[in-house]
């Protein structure tokens, strides 16, 4: 009797396993709109984050990717997620600063990062996650994490060898904190969609673009148009976030959620990685083309780093803003580098 009952209990308990394991197995759908293009760099990488999550998941999270802004434009991703339209929203927080200028501070603090490395280290030792989901989950959003391609070259028709050239230069401008920046160094920045860049340059629209760094540039087709650009970047380093609608979220298995991070963070070091090798493999090339690279003096990038903190005190209304802020200010300092 008691060999019985213990192939009973074991029967049970494999029972309840298969049920678990059943449940665990669920089916995820995912529709993610980007605003990159296939064929850029950043393009190419996301479709392999695509692979990964498969693979990991064992075909339990089947992802549908919308590049270049095709759903709908880029700033409006982030509310289709959180509406149903879309499930998750893979273009950056700076798009939603017209929410609140907190939104700057999740993704690019605008030269105050010296290279990708200390801004992950601050998302992943610093209480980033935390810092950003107090911000994210009362939009019905959750972010889940970040990827960043390093620092961005600005591309333009006319030189732009230091801060004396951006006077009246007419430029793409991301929004948020960046277009106070340059608009207090003397530039016009007009905001527009990822997806409208060329033909704005090509048309005469716009002098210039803060779009990507050098390899995206390329990948855009920028410097078919603007023979100057600056390399290696300074002014700007986005981060570029994979938020999820909060409730599909919290539907996913603790599984599946933990293999949508951790294909985030093998995202993160295989592009940030893989942008350090291609921007100076091209910088090379596009030299040799009889593109004008230029690398600012260290006046000129004093200039600059002084209206950025100039501009960060002046951007930051809200205590959610503040409080980022200093969340990133505090993490620098702290590792001391930053006074």
């Amino acid at each position: 009797m008691s060999a019985l009952k213990n192939l009973k209990l074991a029967t049970s308990a494999a029972a309840l396993a298969l049920t678990a394991a059943a449940a665990d197995a669920q089916q995820t759908n995912l529709r993610i709109q980007t605003h990159f293009s296939q064929e850029t760099l950043s393009g190419q990488m996301a479709a392999t984050f695509i692979e990964d999550v498969h693979a990991m998941s064992g075909g339990d999270i089947q992802i549908e990717m919308f590049y270049a802004s095709s759903v709908v434009k880029s700033a409006e991703t982030f509310d289709a997620a959180a509406t149903g339209i879309l499930d998750c929203d893979m273009t950056g927080g700076a798009y939603q600063t017209g929410k609140n200028p907190a939104f700057q501070f999740t993704g690019d603090l605008t030269g105050g990062y010296a290279n990708p490395y200390q801004q992950y280290a601050w998302l992943l030792h610093g209480g980033g996650y935390d810092a950003i989901n107090e911000l994210y989950n009362p939009y019905g959003m959750e972010f889940v994490g970040w990827w960043i391609p390093g620092p961005e070259s600005l591309s333009s028709t006319s030189p732009l060898a230091g801060v004396a050239d951006l006077e009246g230069w007419k430029f793409r401008s991301p929004p948020g904190v960046i277009t106070l920046i340059f608009e207090n160094l003397g530039a016009s920045p007009i905001v527009m969609d990822f997806n409208e860049i060329f033909t704005a340059l090509e048309t005469g629209i716009i002098d210039g673009a803060d779009a990507a760094n050098l390899t995206n540039n390329i990948g855009l087709g920028l410097y078919d148009i603007a023979e100057h650009t600056n390399y290696p970047g300074f002014h700007s380093m986005p981060a570029d976030h994979l938020a999820c609608n909060k409730d599909v979220w919290d539907a996913m298995p603790a599984s599946q959620q933990a293999i949508m991070k951790v294909a985030m963070q093998a995202l993160a070091l295989r592009n940030t990685t893989i942008n350090e090798i291609a921007n100076a493999q091209n910088s090379v090339i596009l030299a040799e083309q009889g593109l004008n690279m230029y690398q600012w003096s260290e006046e000129d990038m004093a200039t600059y780093r002084s209206a950025v903190q100039s501009a960060w005190a002046e951007f930051s209304t809200t205590p959610e803003s503040e409080a980022l802020l200093n969340s990133h200010l505090d993490f620098l300092r702290g590792i001391g580098a930053m006074q």
